[in-house]
């Protein structure tokens, strides 16, 4: 059941990456986690959840890391996993969400099913969604905890990234949230790649210098790279890419992977642009194997190694402006992406951005990460 407030949906054509490109940019990532018990917005994602459960049910506070709030839904025997939206904007990405969710598990990849969505926010200005819950913990919890190599996993990935690529789907950037004319293939916003790769590029270099986290050389050289690169960004046919790959957005034990979740940032793009993410967090190490198992399925895309360089350094662009404004270069060590505290992590972050630099200008392989 979803149901979206028209015109909400028109947001995500003007963004690249919504945690950062939102009106209300950052809503979500700075919250204290004792909002989740506050009383009067869970009687708010009570009342929403009504039109899809009957009561009574059990609505509990769960410990999701990431910009929305969660809860586990206890009804019976069954749990469920509850996202909630309230950012000020009244958006329906958790509808679009659902769609690409219901495309995924359709075409036999491991994702949540989804029981409800409503964002249309007449019961209470909140989105909801609730969707399959998972015993299996997220693969960067489970490595930490067990002292486990993320090195185990990387071929499956590959394999499921090579398998969701084969997915038809139409258009570049962010998926539109409604069938059109019928039509259930996923459809992004935009005609071009190229359009979709460049939304707030110059926004996103910007911040980072003002932030003083690149300098205006730095700054003028990655536009320049870019540039130069353009013709690799056009892209015939587009892909089905989850744009937000990461070991703690997916879900499973020694057994192996129970689900990839977290497809609310899902476009239709270019097919190096989930394995250059990969890379944002491991070494060459880890990327072989991962590349192993993509080859498995199907060969990697021509001009593979210098698209792989472009998308790293975007993706990288992207994570950087995260972690500047939302803090996280100041957090103490402690959380999942700080461990070592955030200077480490600052340090860590110019190193890679740079380094895909360095590999874009000079065609460097990819044993260099």
């Amino acid at each position: 059941m979803t149901r979206l407030r028209s015109g909400s949906a028109e947001l995500r054509r003007h963004i690249y990456y919504w945690k950062c490109d939102r009106p209300a940019a950052f809503h979500g990532v700075l919250r204290q986690p004792e909002a989740l018990r506050d009383v009067e917005f869970l009687s708010g994602v009570r009342e929403v959840l009504r039109a899809g459960f009957a009561e009574p049910f059990d609505l509990v506070p769960s410990c999701g890391e990431g910009t929305h709030r969660t809860y586990l839904l206890r009804q019976g025997r069954q749990t469920l996993f509850v996202r909630v939206e309230d950012g000020p904007e009244g958006d329906g990405h958790l509808a679009e969400e659902s769609r690409v969710l219901e495309a995924v598990t359709a075409s036999g990849i491991p994702a949540p099913h989804v029981h409800f969505c409503d964002v249309s926010r007449q019961r209470a200005p909140l989105a909801v969604q609730v969707i399959t819950h998972y015993e299996a913990p997220d693969l960067n919890r489970f490595c930490r905890e067990r002292g486990v190599s993320a090195t185990v996993f990387a071929e499956e990935i590959g394999r499921w990234v090579a398998r969701w690529q084969a997915m038809p789907v139409k258009g570049f950037g962010p998926f539109q949230s409604q069938k059109i004319g019928g039509d259930a293939v996923l459809k992004g916003f935009h005609a071009s790649y190229a359009d979709y790769f460049h939304l707030h590029l110059d926004r996103h270099l910007a911040l980072l210098q003002d932030g003083g986290f690149l300098s205006p050389p730095e700054t003028n050289r990655i536009a320049r790279l870019i540039a130069d690169h353009r013709p690799l960004l056009d892209v015939g046919t587009p892909c089905l890419v989850h744009k937000d790959l990461a070991l703690w957005n997916i879900l499973g034990t020694e057994v192996g992977i129970a689900a990839f979740i977290d497809w609310d940032d899902a476009i239709g793009g270019d097919a190096t642009d989930d394995l250059s993410l990969l890379a944002c967090f491991h070494s060459w190490d880890f990327l072989e194997l991962a590349l192993r198992g993509y080859e498995s399925i199907r060969p990697l895309p021509v001009d593979f190694c210098p698209r792989f360089w472009l998308h790293l350094l975007r993706n990288m662009i992207v994570k950087a402006v995260i972690r500047l404004g939302a803090g996280y270069f100041d957090r103490p060590p402690g959380g999942f992406l700080t461990p070592q505290g955030g200077p480490a992590l600052r340090q860590a972050t110019r190193t890679k951005l740079l380094s895909a630099c360095q590999g874009l200008q000079e065609n460097r392989p990819l044993s260099d990460l």
